[in-house]
């Protein structure tokens, strides 16, 4: 159902082609303002990448946030710091606004912290040549919350933000969502509840590709019991198949069974099986004790699951559920999920904001402008508003190696991306 409303929302919107409108001239006094500012804002990029700010380095994370609320608060913005509980061990979120009648009303998400904690050797922003960068988060997503800040500040400073409806959030713990998660989205659902559209800031695949639809994320966990005893009556009435073979068989139903719907993965992560095991949920670690001449008495596993909308997510629990029920003799098994992101789902009115991405594109002479792939993108706090606003996502700066020492920011790009979202912006808000 989701890929059919997919293909018919594409060809209703690509099905003639779309005429360039000419960029105005306050569109043109704010792209020469992008331009003029293009070398501040790397020097910016540069000092917020500098500054550590892992998830779990809660002060690096609020003295990023203070930067940035800084630096809105120079652009007529009104900017909070948004701690969190001190049981949830994360920091807190930024969120800036501006308060006036006209136009769409707003949300624009980024987030502070990275993947990058104190202990990592790879803290430096450094220059490779011209066009590329090391950055520790500064492709995910340090630079696209730099491209929010310098489009909105190019808006400034033409005079065209007065009376418009923005709230920026950049919230503090993306890489790793506290829990739980009705405290540390609330503020995010709320500003979604007081606004039009989203639009999320993270990784750019490119400048012919933007975000209408992210698979959600779902852990899941099997516990198994098998009956203790000596293995030459393994199979038997009395002994029956133990816990390991019994996880195999559930795995590989779940292989059989669940595998093979578009947008949908699931994959089982960690486990462990034997006499006795220990697992450590903070660590994602644990031991197993067993020896080849015991039936296994204990096995689990953890896992992650991935679709791309509520409907398929519940589907595939319920077959998980039922097979998990199909107990091997003398074993039991229970199957327990924990909710983490919910999808975005590929709507219609996703849709015509990548038109409107995609005219911008093309009257700035970027080229065309299509829906990336679902399947190949990983979750995002923009699936915490999806349920509320219009959303488009990846909208934020180029580069490659995400999430390992290897990251890179694109330079020679960044000035083309922060000009696009500035016209984007100034479009949508006089609408």
């Amino acid at each position: 159902m989701i890929k059919k409303t997919l293909l018919l929302v594409l060809a209703l919107l690509f099905a003639y082609p779309v005429i360039a409108q000419n960029v105005s001239q306050k569109e043109k006094k704010i792209l020469k303002s992008v331009a003029s500012n293009n070398s501040e804002a790397l020097q910016f990029l540069e000092k917020v990448v500098n500054i550590n700010s892992g998830t779990l380095n809660l002060e690096g994370v609020e003295t990023v946030g203070k930067v940035f609320g800084e630096a809105f608060e120079e652009i007529g913005f009104t900017s909070t710091w948004i701690p969190l509980p001190a049981e949830m061990n994360r920091s807190g979120h930024l969120f800036a606004e501006t308060v006036g009648t006209k136009g769409k009303k707003l949300l624009l998400i980024g987030h502070l912290d990275t993947v990058f904690e104190k202990d990592s050797p790879f803290q430096k922003f450094e220059k490779v040549n011209d066009t590329l960068a090391h950055a520790p988060g500064g492709n995910d997503m340090k630079g696209g919350d730099v491209v929010v800040l310098y489009a909105l500040k190019a808006l400034y400073e033409n005079g065209l933000l007065n009376d418009a409806q923005i709230i920026v959030a950049f919230t503090g713990d993306e890489e790793s969502t506290g829990k739980p998660l009705s405290v540390s989205r609330k503020d995010l659902i709320d500003a979604a509840k007081r606004s039009d559209i989203a639009l999320g800031f993270e990784t750019a695949t490119g400048f012919d590709y933007a975000t209408v639809a992210r698979r959600g994320a779902s852990g899941w966990a099997v516990e198994v019991k098998g009956k203790r005893a000596h293995s030459s009556g393994v199979f038997s009435e009395r002994v029956g198949a133990g816990a390991i073979f019994e996880m195999s068989r559930i795995l590989n139903d779940f292989y059989e069974e669940v595998r093979g719907e578009e947008f949908l993965s699931f994959n089982p992560g960690m486990m462990l099986g034997g006499t006795f095991t220990d697992y450590d949920p903070m660590t994602s670690g644990g031991t197993a004790f067993g020896k080849s001449n015991v039936v296994s008495q204990t096995a689990m596993v953890r896992g992650g699951l991935r679709f791309i909308s509520e409907e398929q997510k519940e589907n595939a629990r319920a077959k998980m559920r039922e097979i998990v029920n199909r107990n091997l003799p003398k074993t039991s098994a229970t199957i327990s999920f924990t909710d983490s992101y919910p999808a975005m789902a590929p709507t219609a009115g996703n849709m015509v904001l990548l038109e409107e991405l995609n005219q911008v594109s093309l009257d700035l002479g970027q080229g065309g402008v299509k829906p990336f792939d679902p399947g190949r993108r990983g979750a995002a706090d923009v699936s915490f508003v999806a349920e509320y606003v219009d959303c488009l996502d990846g909208l934020g700066t180029m580069g490659s190696g995400a999430h390992t020492p290897q990251e890179t920011v694109n330079l020679k790009t960044f000035e083309a991306l922060t000009k696009r979202t500035a016209i984007l912006l100034y479009r949508l808000i006089k609408s």
